[in-house]
């Protein structure tokens, strides 16, 4: 069955060939003779954060098929791009109605400070700020805008910093299931949601904290960017909600309208014949930045949970995932390459396997040893396992609103016996070997024995957890026992804890990098992305084998698409079909 398939791969390969590939060559030959490059010269950049925004670029080769959309990254990577671009002109921000994530707020505000620093203006649109999550955090960005326009029907809603969380233990207990857990310690609060009715002490004085403390800082930034004070901007903002005329009568905003009008007025500061152009096709066109000189600085990329093994290319789509062999890989890479004289690590992860996450460790480990210096630049969040990996680096920068630390464990299974026999079903076990082969069966509790034995799993974790922390943050244990137990803190909490070092994002992780590179302030330096995006053809060679026809013949399409010249003519039909649809596409970019 599976040559089948394979057959049926190959001539679907040869169909591409003859389908695709030589009709493009002849249209290519046509479009020569009369494509002319009608790149606008002021542009205005659109960056719709709307439809949420992800850390990171997947490097998956297939994600663009589960509807992935801007990375923080690259967005970041763009604007200083545009800053020094005569071509583009300003920057519209199309703000999102609900909560944004808070980190990624702040560095997207310090983006938007260097950007303006060039010079040009940014404008920032909302078509109304809800009262949902952290939406203080995306009134932060809007505020940090030369000019933040809102819709006339629009309300202004931004009155604080909302959360809910879902507890199940009622229902659990009245279905018949038993959440069987250990948490290591009373700050571990997610197995809170399978064993309680609400908040535990514990639960809600971490959770307030880190809340006010986003909170706090959301006002902080905004007050700052609007010329006000924090006090008086948080009693303003607590009176509300507004009208968006009454928004603007207390100067919340700047301007009531349409996004068409904000779009007009940011074309006419762009100046004459000026166009607005969507940031992901600016992005696509300029590519990622690579910087020049000898010296290279590796950017190691990691974010979702932290898993055991590969993250393997067969995947259309989905979440992403740090996978320990990948991105342990790709430390080990950039240690090997003679070029890079440091690392920067981001991380935006909640956590996840102890094994995954030691495996990583160890790898920053051998990067420190090997004479690299290893920067962790935390995103979103670098909790848990994500504060695991991050631990033992030579420095570690968070945004004032990263939820880290977290340094704690959980574990346990669902004991689904009862709740099954309710329902006529039955649930019985067999065992053979020692007691605790039938640990984790979820057809009955832990029996003392293997309570006794899996309590001591944890406490070993947990110490070991404490005393990686303790040696790379050069505290003594017993410091990092009082502000660990699990215990989730913000950037700005965590640094005068000792937990990180600076505040900032990416940006100041690549300059501490530099310094601690002893690389000379005015020398350049390239940039090499780890792990590698592997291409389609290389992912589906994996899928289906090297070995096969099938899968040569791919590959042998992947390089002719990789051939520098076949790019370009990819681009120029693409291009030539985007304007024939009334889009507006850059200039063809030179391929070298």
């Amino acid at each position: 069955m599976k040559q089948f398939f394979l057959t049926v791969l190959g001539v679907f390969t040869g169909l591409i060939l003859f389908v695709v590939v030589i009709p493009v060559v002849l249209l290519t030959v046509a479009v020569a003779s009369t494509a002319k490059p009608t790149t606008p010269a002021n542009t205005v950049l659109e960056l719709d954060l709307r439809d949420g925004i992800s850390d990171q670029p997947s490097t998956n080769p297939f994600a663009a098929f589960g509807g992935s959309g801007l990375a923080l990254t690259q967005v970041v990577d763009g604007l200083h791009q545009a800053q020094g671009d005569a071509s583009v002109k300003a920057v519209l921000i199309r703000l999102p109605e609900g909560g944004m994530t808070p980190a990624v707020a702040d560095e997207l505000r310090q983006a938007v400070h260097r950007f303006r620093a060039s010079g040009k203006p940014v404008f920032a649109h909302s078509q109304g700020f809800a009262p949902t999550g952290a939406v203080m955090s995306t009134y932060m960005v809007g505020a940090s805008a030369s000019e933040l326009w809102m819709q006339n029907t629009a309300g202004f809603q931004a009155t604080g910093f909302s959360a809910d969380s879902l507890f199940l233990g009622r229902a659990f207990q009245k279905y018949g299931v038993k959440a069987d857990f250990e948490q290591r310690y009373e700050y571990k609060n997610a197995v809170n949601e399978y064993t309680q009715s609400d908040y535990t002490g514990p639960h809600r004085e971490a959770m307030t904290a880190w809340m006010t403390s986003i909170y706090d800082s959301a006002l902080s930034q905004a007050a700052r960017d609007r010329k006000t004070t924090a006090p008086a901007l948080r009693t303003l903002i607590e009176a509300g909600p507004y009208t968006a005329e009454q928004a603007l009568a207390n100067r919340l905003i700047d301007k009531v309208g349409q996004v068409e009008e904000a779009e007009t007025a940011a074309k006419s500061r762009a100046g004459k014949g000026a166009e607005i152009v969507e940031f992901g096709e600016y992005l696509s066109q300029k590519g990622e930045r690579t910087g020049s000189g000898r010296s290279a600085i590796a950017i190691v990329g990691g974010e979702g949970a932290i898993v055991t093994g590969r993250g393997g290319a067969g995947s259309f789509g989905g979440g992403s995932s740090i996978h320990s062999d990948d991105t342990a890989e790709a430390i080990y890479d950039a240690i090997g390459d003679r070029d890079v004289k440091a690392i920067v690590f981001r991380v935006s992860s909640p956590g996840g396997s102890p094994e995954a996450s030691e495996q990583i460790l160890a790898a920053v480990r051998a990067a420190r040893a090997a004479g690299k210096p290893v920067v962790v630049s935390m995103g979103a969040y670098a909790a848990s396992g994500g504060y695991w990996v991050s631990s033992q680096a030579d420095w570690i920068v968070a945004q004032p609103t990263t939820l880290t630390g977290s340094i704690g464990v959980f574990g346990g299974k669902f004991v689904l016996a009862d709740a099954l026999g309710r329902f006529g079903v039955d649930m019985r076990g067999l065992t053979v070997g020692g007691e605790y082969a039938d640990a984790f069966s979820p057809s009955q509790s832990f029996t003392p024995a293997q309570r006794a034995a899996f309590a001591g799993s944890m406490d070993r974790i947990y110490d070991d957890f404490i005393g990686r922390v303790a040696t790379g943050r050069k505290l003594p244990v017993e410091r990092v026992r009082e502000i660990a137990r699990g215990r989730v803190w913000t950037g700005a909490q965590a640094l005068p804890l000792g937990l990180v070092d600076q505040l900032g994002g990416l940006t100041e992780a690549v300059a501490k990098a530099r310094e601690l590179a002893r690389i000379p302030a005015d020398q350049s330096v390239r940039f090499k992305h780890f792990p590698k995006e592997k291409s389609p053809w290389e992912a589906i060679s994996e899928m289906f084998g090297v070995q096969t026809e099938a899968a040569r013949a791919l590959v042998m399409l992947g390089g002719v698409m990789a051939d520098p010249q076949a790019q370009a003519v990819m681009q120029r039909v693409n291009g030539e079909r985007m304007r024939s649809q009334g889009a507006v596409v850059l200039a063809d970019q030179p391929m070298f």
